[in-house]
């Protein structure tokens, strides 16, 4: 199985890659109301301070529309991690982009479920879904809506899991979620120190995946507390993608198994 996470975000102002909060005083908002604002505005328009620029093997991108690429906001690719007939969760699964590069990947036999909660994202992979059959000859994508922190209904039945983003949301959930066979191939920003809580509520910060930042660390130890095994660190950005307040975050993709 593989899942892919992205976090959702809403349209900013020309400030939205401004990471200067020196005179910036902590909000009181609801986390995951301004992701879900944040990502629908992003799946209508395009937003460039969203994430990190990644990029992906060329070839898979020619079956998928252009507005699924450009309205993809994640800061990895564990894509490449999907190996062929694997089935595939992917979470927070946004336009589509990642489901749609995996489907070329594993094939007839293999199947890849996205899911997302955001209508607007969910509205773009669905429309997106009959133009990628077409162009690859095969139907093995579908697109459900749900809650990345709730995946009871999911049956355990997969095998690599890949995640994008936002992976911390669901880190009880992924193993029971993945069969005996279960792979892990997580992207995802991380920080050199623990994030204090005022940047944690800086409502540009959090839903621009900077202040919702794992501390890096703990990234593998929380994995292998889980019971996962082979934890590496596969990629990891040797320069920081943002330092603010001598905080430094950069990507990294996080690969194991069960």
């Amino acid at each position: 199985m593989a899942i892919f996470i992205k976090s959702p975000l809403k349209n900013m102002s020309e400030s939205c890659c401004n990471t200067n909060t020196s005179n910036k005083a902590p909000n009181q908002f609801d986390h995951k109301d301004a992701i879900q604002e944040r990502y629908g505005s992003a799946a209508q328009e395009k937003e460039s301070c969203l994430c990190t620029p990644v990029g992906f093997n060329p070839v898979l991108l020619e079956a998928i529309p252009q507005e699924v690429i450009e309205r993809d906001y994640g800061c990895g690719d564990p894509t490449k991690y999907v190996q062929k007939n694997d089935i595939v969760l992917d979470l927070g699964s946004g336009s589509g982009k990642n489901a749609f590069i995996c489907a070329q990947i594993v094939g007839k036999k293999g199947k890849v479920i996205g899911v997302d909660q955001n209508p607007d994202m969910l509205s773009l992979s669905r429309s997106a879904s009959k133009e990628v059959t077409k162009n690859i000859g095969f139907n093995n994508t579908e697109f459900l809506e749900g809650s990345i922190e709730k995946l009871d209904e999911l049956d355990k039945d997969l095998n690599p899991l890949i995640a994008d983003k936002s992976v911390d949301i669901i880190l009880n959930n992924i193993k029971r979620v993945l069969n005996d066979n279960g792979r892990i191939a997580i992207s995802d920003i991380v920080s050199n120190k623990k994030v204090p809580l005022r940047l944690q509520n800086d409502h540009d910060l959090w839903t621009g995946c900077i202040s919702g930042a794992w501390y890096e660390p703990e990234f593998i130890s929380d994995f292998k507390e889980l019971g996962f095994k082979n934890l590496k660190f596969a990629e990891r950005s040797a320069e920081p993608w943002k330092v603010i307040e001598d905080i430094e975050f950069r990507t990294v993709t996080l690969v194991g198994n069960i």
